[in-house]
């Protein structure tokens, strides 16, 4: 038979939220491991706050609710607040009984930029590398970088001349602006909504934006990330980048992946001098007019590692379309290099994190 609908419920209500969650649920492996990540971190928490005072959110539960909107794709802060006020499952993840209070959005923005001071972004990322759990999936001998774009958070309206000339927009909540006929660099140009940002096209044929890079180094066995850097946007950028995480490693016999971009003469001597193999796609050409050869020759391309290495490489695109699809940085909703750096860095711990459990399971 058919059931009906009863709108009235219990004028009373006993819900135990850690029965609510079940066993099997992917946030347990999680939480864990992100509960003993930052009681590694709990002396550097001391440092940034003040020993009187009012208390302030713990930056524990503050972390774990920023993890859940990289998780769940939450667009904003405010967002976030409301699912608190009404998810169990995210309740039980940040640490809040069924009764507690949700924090104002104005206060919880306020206490995150708190913890950009301290940096402890890296320091969590550096923190959930150290687990036990982790150390065993990854790889300390093959490792690839790349770069991708991040769009600033800046219309391109605001890409304005520094000598102060040009038109303003058009009157109005968003006023028209015509660039016709008008050149447009770094060099005389700047945006007024973020000073770091930097007008730049990731290659021939694509727009012009005003955006970022981060770069990525991801281990070659499991695919994860393992050093993190944003930059402002520039032709060197990432090879420069790559260069300052490459000198991180540990010495000894490791190899480095790239794409056609690192094959520059400088860059793959200087990762030789740091003791690594430089496994870089080779960028190779010759038409009518010019000839351009590799710095990659046959000693390198010869030995099996070096095909292996160019299709694991390409993993690390997985990395950047979870952080852009799902971790929200498509474009950054941050000002500034140091916000951006930090939402850069904690978003790749998230994505390490969202690995675990299938991770952990494929390894028992």
């Amino acid at each position: 038979m058919r059931g009906g609908e009863v709108r009235s419920g219990s004028l009373f209500s006993y819900v135990d939220l850690e029965a609510r969650v079940r066993r099997t649920h992917p946030l347990r492996t999680i939480r864990t491991m992100v509960d003993a990540a930052l009681a590694r971190l709990d002396g550097d928490f001391e440092a940034i706050y003040a020993p009187i005072g009012r208390p302030s959110i713990p930056p524990e539960q503050l972390l774990r609710a920023l993890l859940l909107q990289a998780f769940y794709t939450v667009r904003s802060e405010r967002q976030l607040m409301e699912q608190l006020d009404y998810n169990l499952l995210f309740r039980w993840f940040v640490g809040l009984g069924i009764d507690d209070p949700v924090w104002d959005v104005t206060v919880f923005t306020k206490n995150r930029d708190r913890l950009l001071g301290g940096e402890i972004a890296s320091k969590f990322f550096g923190a959930i590398l150290d687990d036990a759990r982790i150390e065993g999936l990854l790889s300390d001998e093959h490792f690839s970088v790349d770069g991708t774009l991040i769009q600033a958070w800046a219309s391109m309206k605001s890409f304005r001349p520094k000598d102060g000339s040009g038109e303003p927009p058009a009157q109005g909540r968003n006023g028209e602006r015509d660039f016709k006929g008008e050149k447009r660099s770094n060099e005389t140009h700047r945006s007024t909504t973020d000073d770091d940002a930097r007008l730049f096209r990731k290659g021939d044929g694509q727009a012009s934006r005003l955006c970022f890079i981060g770069h990525v180094l991801m281990e070659n066995r499991n695919g994860l990330a393992v050093d993190a850097e944003l930059t402002r946007a520039a032709g060197s950028a990432e090879r420069l980048a790559a260069l300052a995480m490459a000198e991180n490693l540990v010495a000894g016999h490791k190899t480095l992946g790239a794409d056609k971009g690192y094959d520059t003469h400088d860059f793959v001597m200087e990762v030789r001098e740091f003791g690594i193999t430089p496994h870089v796609a080779q960028n190779a050409y010759e038409t009518a007019t010019a000839q351009r050869r590799s710095a990659i020759d046959g000693r390198t391309t010869r030995h099996p590692g070096y095909a292996l290495s160019q299709k694991k490489r390409k993993r690390i695109e997985e990395i950047f379309g979870w952080l852009k699809t799902v971790g929200g940085l498509r474009q950054t909703k941050f000002r500034g290099l140091a916000r951006v750096r930090m939402a850069f860095t904690f978003a790749l711990a998230a994505y390490n994190l969202i690995r675990m459990p299938k991770l952990s399971g494929a390894s028992a």
